[in-house]
């Protein structure tokens, strides 16, 4: 999921890196919709107008520090 969006990220990193560096960046197929200055605005916006799910938020910075996810659970168990 969301393999063409990264792909497109790692095939355009230096680009983006040159127009977004620090930011982070919304990509929705091979088209870069929004930069932000936070991962939970880059959300909350893009959430208004794009299904959750269909659009990656990357972080837009040099070498590859940025790659890992990190996903946040609501689930609570029960002993």
């Amino acid at each position: 999921m969301l393999e063409k969006e990264f792909k497109y990220y790692l095939n355009n990193q230096d680009e983006l890196l040159k127009k977004f560096n620090g930011r982070f960046i919304v990509i929705k197929g091979d088209k870069v919709l929004g930069d932000y200055s936070t991962e939970i605005e880059a959300l909350s916006e893009t959430r208004k107008s794009h299904e959750v799910g269909t659009f990656l938020i990357q972080h837009c910075t040099p070498g590859s520090n940025s790659y890992t996810e990190t996903y946040h659970s609501r689930v609570v168990l029960n002993a």
